[in-house]
């Protein structure tokens, strides 16, 4: 079982251009994604959040339902559901403004027990950001470690939601020695301002690197590196691309029994070229329709 921890929102995804273009809803957010995207590849998923009461959180949990999420870690409140209007460029890369203020996920707190058969943690975006929910998942990231499970860690970093970039950057780099693998993208590392052998030195046994249509790159404490292009693709927009990576290196990983520090390490060139392969290849299915759309397992079969 994997358990992504973190939020789920509402994207507002303008229909045309102009300020004033319609916005359509659609159901995301950083951790939310990666969870539908696991349960679709086939992957024992669950997610754990607390998600409001109104009707845009029935319809999040209805969508993790449909797609094989376990859903009895959420837990629910009367808060309204935080809302992200996107603003997508002419490559289909997206930006995000946020309305949080109040919400129902702000106010996660850490449960009592995870699901039995937990193997991995995925942590990430905005849920990292906002108090006091913040603290209770960082809570929940070291705990996890301590016990000797899988912790996977994507910043997803949404400038606009952090106040104080330096206590951000070092309340990031307090995170690393509880991390197994860390997944970033070009831009979050450089707003970040590290390096990935800087990283790997920290406490990750890998760091995977998206850079968009170049593809990823991973590199492991051995000091190997290892490169996939990007897979060609027409390109709707890129929302929930990043995620969908994220989900594609934990299903990958757990397929080969290497959701663990030593055997993350273990893992050759061969296996990195194939497992990145893979997250290319899911990434571009996700770019290649409008919103956050994750392929399903069997979209992916040669």
């Amino acid at each position: 079982m994997i358990v992504v921890a973190g939020e789920a929102l509402i994207d507002l995804v303008p229909q045309g251009t102009g300020p004033l273009a319609a916005l359509t809803p659609a159901l995301g957010g950083g951790p939310y994604n990666t969870a539908v995207a696991l349960g679709r590849l086939g992957s024992p998923t669950a997610f754990c959040s607390r998600v409001s009461r109104d009707a845009f959180g029935e319809a999040l949990l209805e969508r993790l339902r449909a797609s094989g999420v376990d859903v009895s870690p959420v837990r629910r409140g009367p808060e309204p559901t935080t809302l992200a209007v996107a603003t997508v460029d002419a490559d289909g890369s997206a930006a995000y403004s946020f309305y949080v203020e109040g919400t129902a996920d702000r106010l996660f707190t850490a449960p009592a027990a995870l699901p039995p058969g937990t193997r991995a943690l995925s942590f990430g975006t905005c849920s990292l950001v906002l108090e006091p929910g913040a603290s209770a998942y960082e809570g929940l990231l070291h705990e996890s470690a301590a016990r000797g499970l899988f912790t996977a860690l994507d910043p997803n970093i949404r400038a606009g939601l952090i106040p104080d970039p330096d206590a951000y950057r070092a309340r990031f780099a307090s995170w690393l020695p509880s991390v197994s693998l860390l997944k970033l993208s070009a831009e979050d590392a450089e707003w970040l301002g590290g390096t990935p052998r800087e990283w790997l030195a920290a406490g990750p046994a890998a760091v995977v690197v998206t850079r968009g249509a170049q593809g990823l790159t991973a590199y492991t404490r051995d000091g190997g590196v290892h490169e996939v292009p990007g897979e060609r693709v027409e390109v709707a927009d890129t929302i929930g691309t990043g995620d969908t990576v994220n989900a594609a290196l934990l299903h990958g990983l757990a397929e080969r029994d290497a959701l663990g520090a030593r055997a993350l390490a273990a893992l050759g060139p061969r296996e990195w070229t194939a497992l990145l392969g893979f997250a290319a290849r899911a990434a571009a299915v996700t770019c290649s329709r409008p919103g956050a759309e994750p392929p399903w397992a069997h979209e992916l079969r040669p």
